[in-house]
């Protein structure tokens, strides 16, 4: 069971960095054509780039699936952190930054301010070059700091 929460807490971390290469040299590459729509303003529910949940949903559902049939438990964990990762993906990202649901429309900690800033700044270009702050649920400390000094004032 520690080994378990161990691999899947390890697997949910290095999420992160899987999901900053994938968004910075993939989404932003040769993957420019469905992430594109994204950062461009738009009216619509869906975006070519929600395609972009295949890429962690079909390697979650493959190491939970496999590692049941041959009981490799690692790979479950595995795949269960990943499912963990996609699912705060899903809420931080759709949820709270966009706003694609109308909840955490308040969540006003430093923590979820400084998000928000980050993910200004990446949305700040239109194009695929010259973007930053490609991840998600760890932001540089600058933002952090700012989300701070603007809590501070209030």
């Amino acid at each position: 069971m520690v080994i378990g929460v161990i691999v899947i807490a390890l697997t949910f971390f290095g999420m992160e960095a899987v999901a900053w290469f994938a968004h910075k040299y993939v989404m932003h590459g040769i993957g420019w054509y469905f992430h594109k729509d994204h950062h461009v303003p738009h009216t619509k529910k869906t975006e070519k780039n929600d395609f972009f949940f295949l890429i962690f949903a079909i390697p979650s559902w493959l190491n939970i699936m496999f590692g049941l049939i041959y009981s490799n438990y690692v790979c479950v964990y595995i795949g269960i952190g990943i499912l963990l990762y996609g699912i705060c993906y899903v809420i931080v990202h759709d949820v709270f930054i966009h706003q694609r649901l109308k909840f955490f429309r308040n969540a006003n900690t430093s923590y979820f301010r400084a998000i928000r800033f980050a993910h200004k700044i990446h949305h700040k270009h239109i194009g695929k070059e010259d973007g930053e702050c490609f991840g998600m649920l760890f932001v540089p400390r600058k933002y952090y700091v700012k989300a701070k000094n603007e809590l501070a004032k209030k």
